[in-house]
């Protein structure tokens, strides 16, 4: 009865400590930015993972800035990225996916972000976190962590698979232009045969 009581406290305390857990697929068009905002108070940790799914050469650029303008992460140029800070200052961060650098396609870029209050309000007396919140904590990272690769694999394998239906597509369709290419030089050469045999026999 305890061992239960103690594994329903542990997923109701993991629950409570992941406060907001978003996951979201946009398209970024070319030369332009697309940008998010969180209100975040001193201390919360604020983690985001993202991967490019489809579009282009799969890369986009990405920036997080503090509610002053000041840039805290960037991530130039990649496929896929995850980051996390703590908030020093309370206020409205700003995170953005841009591609200003790719002229040609929209990208489609899944993303997920959480979000872990700070601890200060489960403190003891003496300002310590209890080892038990702390390791709940670390097994919500860790879990988030896991659901962030399980889909950025899932988005890999399908980009994959679209790449090889798109090439078998190909394929198939190079060879049926071989096929009547073929049929139509056949043709051209018995065209040309009895012609010239005809024209053997008038002479």
């Amino acid at each position: 009865m305890i061992a239960h009581k103690r594994t329903l406290f542990l997923l109701v305390a993991l629950v409570s400590l992941i406060n907001v857990v978003l996951g979201m697929t946009i398209d970024v068009f070319p030369k332009e930015e697309e940008c998010f905002y969180e209100d975040l108070a001193i201390d919360d940790q604020f983690t985001i993972t993202y991967q490019v799914i489809e579009g282009g050469n799969h890369m986009v650029d990405f920036t997080i800035a503090e509610p002053n303008g000041n840039i805290i992460s960037r991530g130039g140029n990649n496929e896929k990225g995850a980051h996390m800070f703590k908030a020093k200052v309370a206020g409205r961060y700003t995170y953005c996916f841009s591609n200003k650098l790719d002229g040609d396609s929209a990208k489609a870029v899944s993303f997920n972000e959480h979000i872990n209050e700070s601890a200060a309000a489960d403190a003891n007396g003496d300002g310590a976190v209890d080892p038990l919140e702390k390791e709940i904590r670390e097994l919500a990272d860790s879990i988030l962590g896991i659901k962030a690769e399980q889909e950025y694999i899932v988005a890999r394998e399908r980009r994959h698979r679209d790449t090889a239906e798109s090439t078998n597509s190909r394929v198939k369709w190079w060879s049926v232009i071989q096929l009547v290419l073929l049929f139509a030089v056949c043709f051209w050469q018995v065209y040309y045969l009895k012609r010239f045999f005809e024209v053997k026999r008038v002479v």
